[in-house]
């Protein structure tokens, strides 16, 4: 469980730099939302990839406003 926290607070920690040029709010938001999604799902017993939807959905909302 923690090699998967630390490769996912790594991955997000990624996308934030990747993105840091950004200037789209919903795009930066939804992509770091879906990283931290799937890593929340993952160790909830969601499953990854509906933490991700879940997590980049709300990230893409909160990222436009």
């Amino acid at each position: 469980m923690k090699i998967k926290t630390t490769g996912g607070l790594a991955l997000i920690l990624a996308a934030g730099a990747t993105l840091g040029g950004c200037s789209h709010g919903a795009t930066k938001g939804g992509l770091i939302g879906g990283a931290g999604g799937a890593v929340v799902g993952s160790a909830t017993g969601l499953g990854t990839t509906e933490g991700a939807i879940v997590g980049g959905t709300a990230g893409a909302v909160i990222g436009d406003k």
